[in-house]
Formats: structure tokens, C-alpha cells, sequence
């Protein structure tokens, strides 16, 4: 039914070309993190930080890549203002001042290891459309690379922050781990942060609990390359964790599960009196309007939809995706049994908030 006349909205044509402009953005943003994913991979980064302004073969030599390819890759990166381009010499150059975000040696700073997940979630487009005709969920084995590529993102960050910024964050845990503690990882994936923290302190014990198979066997693989004796992993279920422990860890997994709730009394059941659950989460709110201007909103909810969300609900799970924010999980740690819960940040961590819980 069409509008009446006089009910019409005039058009203000400013905003619909500065909306269209936006839209065209997004566009080539996207398409940018595509080509971004790939010099990732294929470590033309890290080539480029190393060399003086080159050619495109010059380049393609270094990293040892064909040609063409590489020379149409720089093209898409010196359009998008990523690399600097010499028409003269014909050659690129890196600035410093990007490589500090695109390289390995940027560490956790390296936004460049994110953007293959943009294409990981490419791949279940179509799905993603079933689903939001049918209902559902896509299920975690649609992923296949998906624990991989946050094993390699995690990474830079444990390797970089665990041991002496995100342990410190619950008083006294530092010194109690020194001594010797029983901890678990709930959610481990493929291992690293038990890894991590019993290199660190020797004198503790640390399990790592996941349910799927393949990350536990590549857990078990690099513990065992490690020659680190004080750790150990175990497949199993998140809602039916056996033993006692001093810290219980839950790392970016709590949210994406089928019954985060019953794994939180789990996780209280488990926790020796006195004993500590860290937990690093989704730093963002459960309420809509309080994420409009969120430095990483839309990539939050994108991820949700393709991810978090879809995983949980394809079990029959909850499937929390942004409902989980810093009110939910406050709320469903008081319900496990935690009444003395702290929230924290790390500085250079946008994406998560750290809550350090004890039991009544």
C-alpha cells in the first residue's frame, strides 16, 4: 500500500549520498579484508616490513609467490591505503606505521591474523540464509578451520598478556599459582593457554577440557613437543567436568556454548572453597543501544550470527550470541553460586572483558 502524500517524508538527498558512500565503503572494506586475510597467510606482511621499496617481482621473489598474483594483491593494497606505491621506480614500500598492525612482530596488535575468519565465514553463507528461513543452526563441524585459526589468534595473545597482565587481574592468583594450585581450562581448544601458564609456573598442575576431539589430540601433540610434564588435557563435556580445582579458566568460550549455564555450576561445583574462576568474555553490553558506537560492534554482531549464535542454537542450545554481554553473564554467574564477582579490563583488549568470580 503506498503512503499517503501528505504522510511522505521528504527526502534529504545529503544523508542518502553520505548513506551511499557508506554503503560503497563497506563494499571495498570488505573486499579489502579478503585481500588482507591473504597477505596474511602467504606472509607478504612480514616480507614487506623486511624489504626496501620494491618491485612486484622483487616482492614475489622474497616471499616466494608467483608474480601475477602478488603484483594484483599490492594493487588492491595500495588502493586501500595499505601500502605506498612509487609509479616511477614502480615499486612499494610498507610504512611502519602500518606495519605495526599487520605483521607478526605486532603480536596481539596484529589485526591482520583476524581477517581470515571474515573469510571462515564466507564459507557458511548459505547456510546462515537456510537458517533464517527454517530456524536452526549451522553446526561447529561446518568450521573446520575454525579452532585453528583462534588457536593462532589466541596465541599472541596468551604468549604476550596470560602470565603477566591477565592472571594478576585476580589478586593474590599469581603468588598461589608459584606455591602450586590444581587448575582447569574449560573450553581449551587446542590447548595453548594450560600450556602457556605451566611453562610459567612449575610448580602447579593444569588440565585442559574441551569436547572435541581433534583439539585435544593437537593439545596433547604440542604438550607433548613441549616437554612441559605439569599439564594435561582431557575430553569432556563443559556441563560435566570431574575433580576439584583452586582457578578454573574459561577463555572467549562461554557464550558460544549449548548450556553455558550448567557449565557455570559446573564450574562452581568444581571450584575448591576459596578457589577462583577467571573468565574472559565478550566485553560488551546485553542491552542494544549501550553497543551503538562499540569500537568492534558490528563485528560482534556479524560473528554472532555466523558464529556464536548459529553453533549454540544447531544443538538445540541456547544460543546467547549478543544477549551475552556484561549483565547476562553477571547475572548467570550469581545463579551458579559466585556472589563476589569482579570485572576487569585489559588495556589494548577491546574485545574482552575478564570477570574474576568466587563462591559464597
Amino acid at each position: 500500500m503506498s503512503i499517503p502524500e501528505a504522510q511522505q517524508v521528504p527526502l534529504d538527498t545529503a544523508k542518502q549520498e553520505a548513506f551511499a558512500g557508506r554503503v560503497v565503503g563497506v563494499l571495498n572494506d570488505a573486499t579489502l579484508a579478503l585481500l588482507i586475510s591473504v597477505g596474511h597467510q602467504c606472509g607478504l606482511f612480514d616480507r614487506l616490513a623486511a624489504l626496501p621499496p620494491s618491485t612486484s617481482a622483487e616482492v614475489a621473489e622474497a616471499a616466494g609467490l608467483d608474480e601475477r598474483y602478488v603484483r594484483e594483491w599490492l594493487g588492491g593494497m595500495v588502493v586501500g591505503g595499505f601500502l605506498e606505491y612509487e609509479p616511477e621506480s614502480r615499486t612499494y614500500v610498507l610504512p611502519p606505521e602500518h606495519a605495526a598492525s599487520l605483521t607478526t612482530a605486532a603480536g596481539p596488535d596484529n589485526l591482520a591474523g583476524m581477517m581470515p575468519y571474515i573469510a571462515l565465514l564466507g564459507e557458511v553463507e548459505q547456510q546462515i540464509v537456510r537458517c533464517f528461513h527454517d530456524g536452526g543452526g549451522v553446526p561447529y563441524s561446518a568450521y573446520p578451520r575454525f579452532q585453528a585459526l583462534q588457536a593462532q589468534e589466541t596465541a599472541r595473545v596468551y604468549d604476550a598478556a596470560l602470565v603477566d597482565t591477565i592472571v594478576p587481574l585476580a589478586p593474590g592468583l599469581t603468588e598461589r599459582l608459584r606455591a602450586g594450585i590444581d587448575a582447569l581450562d574449560v573450553g581449551t581448544g587446542q590447548g595453548h593457554a594450560p600450556l602457556v601458564l605451566a611453562k610459567a609456573f612449575p610448580a602447579s598442575h593444569f588440565r585442559g577440557l574441551d569436547q572435541s576431539e581433534t583439539g585435544i589430540a593437537a593439545a596433547r601433540e604440542k604438550a607433548e613437543r613441549s616437554g612441559v610434564g605439569n599439564v594435561d588435557y582431557v575430553l569432556a563435556d563443559s556441563t560435566e567436568i570431574s575433580g576439584e580445582y583452586d582457578l578454573i579458566t574459561a577463555f572467549d568460550v562461554i557464550h558460544d556454548l549449548a548450556r553455558p549455564a550448567e557449565t557455570l555450576a559446573a564450574v562452581a561445583t568444581a571450584l575448591r572453597d576459596g578457589g577462583t574462576f577467571l573468565m574472559g568474555d565478550i566485553a560488551a553490553s546485553s542491552r542494544l543501544e549501550e553497543n551503538i558506537g562499540h569500537p568492534l560492534g558490528p563485528a560482534l554482531y556479524g560473528f554472532s550470527v555466523f558464529y556464536c549464535m548459529t553453533t549454540s542454537l544447531s544443538t538445540g542450545g541456547a544460543g546467547l550470541g549478543t544477549v551475552w554481554g556484561q549483565e547476562t553473564a553477571e547475572r548467570m554467574l550469581r545463579e551458579a553460586g559466585f556472589t563476589d564477582i569482579e570485572v576487569k579490563s585489559v588495556e589494548g583488549d577491546p574485545v574482552n572483558a575478564y570477570y574474576v568470580a568466587t563462591k559464597g
